[in-house]
């Protein structure tokens, strides 16, 4: 299988995901949006996973190369090709399909539960999942569930958590995907946001480098994969 993620600022790579590809023997490949990097072919591509970032789906002005990625991840779709999008990306994904984007009112960053919904739990691709599950959340805005989405996540800061599409579209709020060294690269690129940030779903620096989930994320994230290419 050919991945290609697109990846919006130095710090938010792929995490897991690399690991994962090189497991399974598949091509990993990426385009860095930030150095103005080429995108390839729709046609190239098996599964296009679109990361997460600090800017907003529409913050063009400050980063033109927005509006030719949205177009890539429409074409993506329209060709038929699975698309993970990962926070900043599932709210990408969201725009495209019509759905709203919109500031939350309170910023989620932290270890916090979601609950895997009743419907995502029953389907064949989700069957696995636990009713509940702790995961590294860092977004200030929110999504509506595109037209004919399933709904299959909320936490108590955010209702619409993710939303799995035509079994091929799969977008989540959260970072499954994240490692250890990723987060600590997060955070210390993240400085001016923390520093100004406020609300019942803000974890203070400490308490989110001291937790650890990352392998029990990391399995939810390598089954998703794994089911999602099947």
């Amino acid at each position: 299988m050919k991945i290609h993620y697109l990846q919006h600022v130095p710090f938010e790579g792929p995490g897991y995901i690399s690991s994962w590809a090189k497991e399974q023997g598949h091509d990993l490949s990426g385009t860095r949006l930030f150095e103005q990097e080429a995108l390839p072919e729709p046609e190239e591509v098996d599964l296009l996973v679109v990361m997460g970032g600090p800017m907003g789906v529409n913050d063009e002005q400050d980063h033109p190369w927005l509006e030719e990625e949205k177009m890539f991840i429409e074409n993506c779709i329209s060709h038929q090709k699975n698309v993970l999008g990962i926070c900043l990306g599932a709210q990408f994904i969201a725009d495209v399909m019509g759905a709203k984007v919109e500031p939350m009112p309170e910023k989620e960053i932290g270890w916090f539960p979601v609950r895997w919904s009743q419907p995502a739990r029953k389907h064949p691709l989700l069957n696995f999942l636990p009713e509940e599950q702790v995961v590294l959340h860092w977004h200030g805005d929110r999504f509506d569930i595109p037209d004919n989405g399933l709904p299959i996540a909320s936490s108590e800061g955010c209702e619409n958590q993710g939303f799995l599409l035509d079994e091929r579209i799969l977008g989540l709020q959260f970072h499954l995907e994240m490692t250890q060294d990723g987060l600590a690269a997060l955070i210390e690129n993240s400085r001016t946001e923390l520093a100004e940030a406020d609300g019942r779903f803000l974890q203070d620096v400490q308490t989110m480098l001291d937790e650890d989930y990352f392998a029990e994320n990391h399995q939810t994230m390598r089954e998703l994969l794994n089911r999602f290419l099947k």
